[in-house]
């Protein structure tokens, strides 16, 4: 794959072993505007690549240097997101812009990338994650356009069979036993909770985060009994890999 250097100044030394793969959108009208700032001494943010549209793949920063594209937010109990990942920035205007279609052309550039990092680093596919993983409570990307069963399909990412009737339906403003086992679910998963607590704002911003993932075509924020199915069933692929304590 043909990498355009970019280099921008903001980054720094790793602190934490590598162990992710963020996938983000840049959020801006243009991609020429995303890299200025990605770039701007000015702004304390950066990537390690920049994916336009048309698919040119630009590299900003290091793989083994720190960039600065995660900021607040938490994975496995990680906080420092930026430390662990590397981070992959994808031209679209996002929901502020209307959250254009990926183009082909695009989404084939970030699955070539993403299957050379993947080929490069020991990081699992439960620690391939969008940016609305780490930090639900307040981003969206790459949105629930991006094509992840596509890329599970392809190596990069998990996808889960649901298992219905395991975890019982709730929804905002619940609490008891059924409100704990999700948070239980959804922390081995894992997502930043809290494991005990009434089904609050933040637990929502968890549930849409998986939809937005993983059932695109209903964000609602309430675990109804398709959205457990789908947690279940990703708890199960996730913990059936990862050894306990």
């Amino acid at each position: 794959m043909a990498v355009i250097k970019r280099p921008s100044p903001n980054f720094n030394d790793r602190r934490l072993p590598l162990s992710m793969l963020v996938l983000h959108y840049t959020g801006m009208e243009t991609g020429e505007a995303a890299i200025e700032r990605l770039c701007d001494p000015e702004f304390s943010v950066s990537a390690h690549y920049v994916v336009e549209e048309d698919g040119r793949v630009f590299q900003l920063v290091s793989e083994d240097k720190r960039a600065w594209h995660a900021g607040k937010g938490v994975w496995r109990g990680c906080s420092d997101i930026n430390s662990a990942s590397i981070g992959v920035e994808i031209v679209n205007g996002g929901h502020d812009f209307g959250l254009p279609d990926y183009p082909e052309a695009q989404i084939e550039a970030v699955l070539g990338l993403c299957q050379g990092i993947l080929s490069r680093h020991p990081i699992k596919a439960w620690d391939v994650i969008g940016h609305s993983d780490l930090a639900p409570d307040r981003k969206q990307d790459p949105g629930e356009k991006f094509p992840w069963k596509r890329f599970a399909e392809a190596g990069v990412g998990l996808w889960p069979q649901a298992v219905p009737s395991v975890l019982p339906p709730c929804a905002p403003g619940d609490e008891g036993e059924a409100v704990t086992a999700l948070r239980q679910a959804c922390l081995e998963i894992g997502y930043g909770v809290e494991p005990t607590g009434a089904y609050d704002e933040a637990l929502k911003a968890v549930v849409l985060a998986v939809q937005r993932r993983f059932r695109s075509q209903a964000l609602t924020g309430v675990a109804d009994e398709e959205t457990c199915a789908l947690i279940e069933g990703l708890r199960r692929k996730v913990t059936s890999v990862i050894p306990k304590g």
